[in-house]
């Protein structure tokens, strides 16, 4: 049981306990006799006063367990001292390996924050090119409605210059009756020299009025067939120009299109640095491929247009081409 305190006689009743018992008296056993009180110090310093002055000779089993116990007190010693050691240094690696983490730490954030830095500058320059092309496609719009409103005025100009064809013919089979006309009157006038020449006076008079009319008239005709041809000379020179513009804007289309391509390179490299950017990549690459299928789509419109354009310009080739012709007649 436990005890209030040790002192010299507790720890010599204990003692003689043990002995008594046939037991030997060393430091743990007095102890475990005590009830486990006191410090195995103090047992050690009461033991070896007692042990000096009893006269009985020590066994050497009990001198042995003391050597032990001393040299086992020792070893503890220089072990808790050595356990020191090796913490003190390994606490020392360990705050070297610390601050070395906390170095690249720093370093990688620093990386981090500069990948950040590119990829928003990467986002902006995509943004704006991605506007770009937006104005692009637009332009593209405009011009491919101006080329359907220059097609239906150049269909419009052809069914007026059907319409010309029709009066001027009409105007011919005028002018042949009146040629047909004129012929019967002289023959009428052969025929009757003296009894109408009053008459015949009167009615050539009236058909060279109508000759001039005539005449007047197709002045006028040609006059028409002269501004219409002017009108398609500018609508050709307006249809070069405006196949100019979209050449300019395909080789546009296709710098922005090289453009894309290196950003993709860029961003492709970029996907490596860290895991947290690997999602905003992912989007990144998604708008890319809408990107590309707008450009491919907008080399799609940029060929129909081309295309759209020939056939105007070989429509208003031929178009010169008939009008050209009644002049020549």
């Amino acid at each position: 049981m436990a005890r209030g305190g040790v002192n010299k006689a507790i720890v010599q009743k204990a003692r003689e306990a043990l002995l008594a018992r046939g037991e030997n008296p060393s430091i743990d056993a007095v102890r475990i006799e005590l009830g486990n009180t006191g410090s195995k110090t103090t047992i050690h310093r009461y033991l070896k006063e007692i042990e000096d002055f009893d006269p009985r000779p020590q066994a050497s089993r009990e001198r042995l367990s003391e050597e032990l116990t001393e040299l086992v007190s020792r070893l503890l010693e220089r072990m808790t001292e050595e356990g020191r050691e090796a913490i003190a240094h390994a606490q020392a690696m360990f705050d070297k390996q610390r601050s070395d983490l906390e170095e690249k730490l720093g370093a990688s954030h620093s990386e981090l924050v500069s990948l950040q830095r590119q990829f928003d500058s990467q986002r902006v320059a995509l943004e704006a090119q991605t506007a770009e092309l937006q104005t692009s496609q637009t332009s593209l719009q405009a011009e491919i409605t101006r080329n359907a409103r220059l097609s239906q005025n150049c269909s419009d100009l052809e069914l007026r210059v059907q319409e010309k064809d029709e009066q001027i013919r009409s105007l011919e089979e005028k002018h042949l009756h009146s040629r047909d006309a004129l012929e019967h009157y002289r023959n009428a006038i052969k025929e009757q020299r003296d009894q109408e020449q009053r008459r015949h006076e009167g009615q050539l008079q009236q058909v060279q009025v109508e000759l001039r009319q005539l005449q007047q008239t197709l002045i006028i005709k040609q006059d028409e067939l002269t501004r219409l041809n002017r009108d398609n000379e500018r609508l050709l020179s307006e249809a070069r120009q405006q196949a100019k513009v979209m050449a300019a804007q395909e080789g546009s289309m296709q710098r922005l299109t090289g453009e894309i391509n290196g950003m993709k390179t860029t961003v492709a490299k970029a996907q490596g640095a860290k895991e947290m950017l690997q999602e905003q990549l992912g989007l990144l690459r998604d708008e890319a491929k809408q990107l590309d299928e707008a450009v491919a789509l907008a080399n799609d419109q940029t060929t129909e247009a081309r295309r759209l354009l020939a056939e105007t310009s070989a429509e208003l080739m031929q178009l010169r081409q008939d009008t050209n012709q009644p002049d020549a007649t």
